[in-house]
Formats: C-alpha cells, structure tokens, sequence
C-alpha cells in the first residue's frame, strides 16, 4: 500500500496492489482479499466449484462482479444465475445464499464495511445451506 498526502482535504490517498494483499482463507473452499476505505470495502473472492455461502444477510448493499466462473443465488425462494462480466445489486438486509457453479473469482463491494468480516464474527459461513423449496 502506498499512501499520498492530499493537501485540499487533509486525508491520505491510498493505492492498494492486490498482489500485496494477504489471501484469506475462510474455509476449505472460500478464499478472499479485503480492502477498507472509511464507508466502504472491496474484496476479491475465490470460491470452488461447489462452494457455498449459507443464507445471511446484513446491513450493506452488495455488488457482486463475477470476473470468471458464475455464482448460482438463492433468494426470495428464487434462483439467480451470475455469470462472468456480471453484476448482482443485493440491497440492505436482502437475505441470500450463493454457491459456485464452477470455480469462480468475483469481486463484492460493500457500504457500509462489513465489520463482520474484520473482525472475524462472520460464523454463517460454517451454517448449513439452505433448501430451494
């Protein structure tokens, strides 16, 4: 990371090199790169084919860009197919679970910073997945 002063607002600039960035490994099948400003956060996810988030939601509205693979969601009961060069809106509090339809690379944004994931509470990923009904 390298950081500029920013005379007009007194605030550092930063520029962040993902190959700098520790991988994080979340489970045997997840792993991620995260990335912080102040109201919002940035990761890199790599999942395996066959990799699942469980069903959770939180308070920051999520872009999920799935740079190669695709990602199957479950919500509303309804499934939602992303696929590379793809963009889901998931809003605030919107309950979802994704599984990876093949070995898949993405980048989620989020604001507010999901606290959960900095601090290590982010437990739902060990959670049972849920069942299309």
């Amino acid at each position: 990371m390298t950081t500029f002063d920013s005379s007009q607002t007194k605030r550092p600039v930063r520029l962040y090199r993902w190959d700098e960035i520790a991988l994080e490994k979340v489970t045997e099948m997840i792993s991620r790169k995260i990335i912080t400003g102040e109201r919002e956060m940035v990761t890199q996810i790599y999942l395996k084919r066959g990799a699942i988030v469980p069903m959770h939601s939180h308070e920051s509205e999520q872009m999920t860009y799935v740079l190669q693979g695709g990602l199957r969601f479950l919500i509303n009961g309804e499934e939602i197919t992303v696929r590379e060069g793809e963009v889901l809106h998931i809003p605030s509090w919107v309950p979802h679970q994704a599984e990876a339809i093949d070995d898949t690379f993405e980048m989620d944004i989020f604001s507010p910073i999901r606290h959960d994931w900095l601090d290590g509470s982010d437990n739902y990923f060990h959670d049972k997945p849920t069942e299309k009904k």
